[in-house]
C-alpha cells in the first residue's frame, strides 16, 4: 500500500493536478459553489471547468483538504486523491 498525504497548500494541489493533465471543476448545477472535482484528461460531461482561483475559494470556503497519494504500490503515478474537511 502506498502512502498517503494530506495537504491544505494552493500550490501543492494546482502541481499535483497539472502533472497528471488535472484541471479544476465542480459538478454542473450544485448548490453553494459546487462540489468539487479535479477532471483529468477529456472532459466530463457532468462536471464545468473552473479557474484555480474560483477552485481554491470553493476549497476554502468549506474548509476543505485535500488528501493524495503521489504514487501506486506499483511506483507508478496515481490519480488517487479526496477533498475531506479540515480537522
Amino acid at each position: 500500500m502506498s502512502a498517503s498525504k494530506t495537504t491544505t497548500d494552493h500550490d501543492t494541489i494546482r502541481k499535483w493536478a497539472e502533472a497528471r493533465d488535472g484541471h479544476p471543476a465542480r459538478v454542473k448545477g450544485a448548490a453553494d459553489g459546487g462540489l468539487l472535482r479535479i477532471d483529468f484528461g477529456k472532459p466530463e460531461q457532468r462536471l464545468e471547468e473552473i479557474s484555480w482561483g474560483d477552485f481554491f475559494k470553493i476549497f476554502d470556503d468549506s474548509k476543505l483538504a485535500f488528501l493524495y497519494q503521489d504514487k501506486t504500490a506499483e511506483g507508478k503515478v496515481s490519480r488517487f486523491f479526496k477533498l475531506i474537511d479540515r480537522d
